[in-house]
């Protein structure tokens, strides 16, 4: 027998030779299905893990999957899976005037699925489909569609026009009548019109569509693609529950079994399981014929030609399939004398071991009958896999998801496939446990529309610094990775602010709830806690976050100090300053003076990115914030910042301020707000828990600080 270790990379080499020599799903892109407009989204070899926020596309992508892939009644097309924007220009040319011919163009919603293959691919099922037999292409793109050809287009617009001179006439005769509108008529009938097709079209070898136009069809050629890609999927909406009449996981198990492939050594159990049932039908049978002892003889009374022909006897005929239907339960082992009904475990545990053991039987269904080899392309959909489970469960699956699918399609006979997956998640604790390197963010462009991108691009980005690349991508998995789920995100420098910003969060949302009380007017943006918004701790690195800012998309804060410093690069006050040694507002900023600093005003500090620089703009994604001057005093940090503008606060309450040392200094009239700070305060989380655990219930007895709240009330709006 081989070695451990020997056969362990004996196998891994195996599955890395399987899957570098697959045929390959390596690109999907999808026009006009629900938010999915014009999108595009790279496929990664094995897993795929699909982030984004919620109404961004995801459970989109399965479901056009499904419904072009494994077309059926249950899953056809419905009205609202067109597009809006597309939905608009189809009224255009319904009601406008009508589009020739030569004019025309095919539209609809359109799934385009990009292939690659190697010359160690089986190619009996994809030759029928190739456009190009230059050996150098191994490219090859199906395409599947739902679209209003131009003779149905024409016939639409007569039917339309029928249909709403009848909704003119009922309206005519009842005034209470209210008519019909295109949407509702095209709700209703878009199945007469819209025609499904499939293709393959032209690719070059570089991956560019060489002419649409150009192309097999395949409904016509009667080409099945159901033995080049198979799709099967786990919804999120999986059939789980702890309820004493559910016996989900049981029936997974009949399941496992009807359609597993076996072993020889599972197929001697199988024998033996047979060979026991036998004897225990010879024991049921008698039992029966005594159980059934008096119908038996009357249904004998009647008799027939003959005597007795009419006898029936009742026996046992158990068959190791059926019976595992109904008769196998699964249990929760605790200890050696306790076994629970799987519904007295939490829902957590009940969808965890549901996903594994519907892997498995999908598994199985892709491994296919002896008879069919598996398809070619074998692509598996999962759902939401942290539905009621723990973080640390989380943490769990997303570990061991890839090691459970390491072997993709493999059966007895030889016949093996690679598997791809797409995993979709909200959950930031399967991200934090991710490779970056598998992850696609989706994010909203624009109303009604939806783009993907690539995390492992960012490399590129950083590419000058491969170092805060390798950061960056560290302390996110580690600690952060909530960012990629938020609308808005707040960067801040550390532990104080971490620990306040929630609390002035709430004051602001107060204090906003009593002006517009007090003005009788209704404040038009969601208040700040009720918001999506991610807080991340970055020390002094902001700047770092820059390139990652701008891939996320999403409105943010940087909350930093203006670190004023003397001749000598020491730090001081801002009054005595001649520069700062802030390296985020250097970044950000654009070749800023300490004076000019100073100067700005909050549309001085708002930014888009143009062009790899952050250009001042009042509608930007950015804003960084400093300290600025209040009271006649520019503060050099949040303490200072916070005592110059609350020194009665801290005053009233200072003797029991455990953050506080030499609290006498307070009453000295020479000491500003900077000495006291650098003086005064030996541990800055005890004074942020000092502020927090006297404010009062009307957030009323301090006040946050200048260049926060504009901040804040910046993020606050839309």
């Amino acid at each position: 027998m081989l070695p451990q270790s020997y056969s362990s990379i004996n196998i891994l080499k195996t599955n890395n030779a399987l899957l570098k020599n697959a045929m390959k799903i390596y690109k999907i892109q999808v026009e006009n299905f629900r938010l999915l407009k014009t999108f595009s989204i790279d496929v990664e070899d094995e897993l795929s893990l699909v982030l984004g926020k919620n109404n961004t596309g995801k459970t989109s992508i399965l479901s056009v999957l499904d419904k072009f892939l494994n077309h059926s009644d249950r899953n056809k097309f419905y009205y609202d899976d067109f597009n809006i924007d597309y939905k608009e220009e189809l009224y255009s040319i319904i009601n406008g005037p009508e589009v020739e011919l030569q004019n025309y163009s095919e539209k609809g919603i359109k799934l385009k699925l990009f292939i690659s293959y190697t010359s160690a691919c089986n190619l009996e099922n994809v030759s029928r489909v190739m456009m190009d037999l230059d050996p150098d292409n191994n490219l090859i793109v199906l395409g599947f569609e739902y679209v209003l050809p131009y003779e149905k287009y024409t016939e639409l617009r007569s039917d339309w026009g029928q249909f709403k001179a009848n909704e003119a006439q009922k309206r005519e005769t009842n005034a209470q009548y209210k008519e019909k509108s295109l949407s509702d008529f095209l709700s209703d009938k878009h199945a007469n019109y819209f025609r499904l097709r499939r293709k393959s079209i032209e690719i070059s070898k570089d991956g560019n569509i060489v002419n649409e136009s150009n192309f097999i069809d395949l409904d016509k050629e009667q080409i099945s693609t159901k033995d080049i890609i198979n799709f099967k999927y786990i919804s999120a909406r999986r059939d789980v529950a702890n309820k004493d009449v559910d016996k989900t996981l049981s029936t997974q198990t009949s399941k496992i079994y009807e359609r597993a492939e076996i072993s020889q050594e599972q197929n001697d159990a199988v024998e033996q399981f047979k060979d026991q049932l036998s004897t225990t039908d010879d024991n049921l049978s008698h039992i029966y014929s005594q159980l059934f002892k008096d119908i038996i003889d009357k249904v004998s009374v009647f008799g027939g030609i003959k005597p007795n022909e009419s006898e029936i006897e009742i026996i046992s005929n158990l068959q190791h399939r059926e019976l595992l239907k109904g008769n196998t339960t699964v249990v929760y082992k605790h200890g050696d004398d306790n076994k629970l009904p799987e519904h007295y475990n939490g829902l957590g545990y009940m969808n965890l071991i549901c996903m594994i053991f519907e892997i498995e039987i999908l598994i199985q269904e892709f491994k296919r009958e002896k008879e069919k080899k598996p398809a070619d392309i074998n692509l598996l959909f999962i759902e939401e896999p942290e539905a009621h489970t723990h973080p640390q469960m989380q943490y769990v699956f997303i570990k061991n998801i890839k090691n459970l699918l390491k072997d993709g399609i493999q059966r007895e006979d030889g016949e093996k496939r690679s598997l791809q997956y797409i995993i979709t998640t909200h959950s930031s604790h399967i991200v934090a446990d991710s490779d970056f390197d598998d992850v696609k963010y989706l994010k909203k462009v624009a109303g009604n529309s939806v783009e993907a991108r690539n995390l492992k691009d960012l490399k590129e980005e950083y590419a000058n610094d491969s170092k805060e690349y390798n950061f960056l991508t560290q302390y996110l998995t580690i600690s952060r990775a909530e960012i990629f789920f938020a609308e808005k995100a707040i960067l801040i420098e550390g532990d104080t602010e971490r620990m306040l910003i929630p609390t002035m969060m709430r004051k602001i949302d107060f204090d906003e709830a009593e002006r517009c009380k007090v003005n009788g007017t209704t404040d038009p943006y969601l208040p700040l806690l009720s918001q999506n918004i991610s807080i991340v701790e970055v020390g002094a690195y902001s700047h770092i976050f820059d390139k990652f800012i701008d891939f996320l998309g999403i409105k943010t804060l940087i909350i930093t100090d203006l670190d004023a410093v003397d001749a000598n690069g020491e730090k001081c006050k801002v009054s005595c300053g001649v520069n700062f040694s802030n390296p985020a507002i250097s970044h950000y900023f654009t070749a800023p003076t300490l004076a000019a600093l100073k100067q700005h005003t909050l549309t001085d500090k708002i930014f888009n990115k143009n062009g790899g620089a952050w250009i001042v703009s009042q509608d930007g994604k950015l804003c960084v914030v400093y300290q600025t001057t209040e009271n006649g005093y520019n503060a050099r940090s949040f303490e200072d910042a916070f005592i110059n503008l609350n020194i009665d606060f801290i005053n009233a309450n200072k003797n029991v301020f455990r953050g506080l040392k030499k609290k006498h200094l307070f009453e000295d009239g020479n000491k500003d707000a900077y000495d006291l700070a650098d003086e005064c305060i030996f541990k800055k989380t005890y004074f942020a828990m000092d502020i927090i655990f006297h404010t009062d219930r009307n957030f009323s007895n301090w006040q946050i600080p200048a260049y926060i709240k504009e901040g804040l009330l910046w993020l606050k709006k839309d």
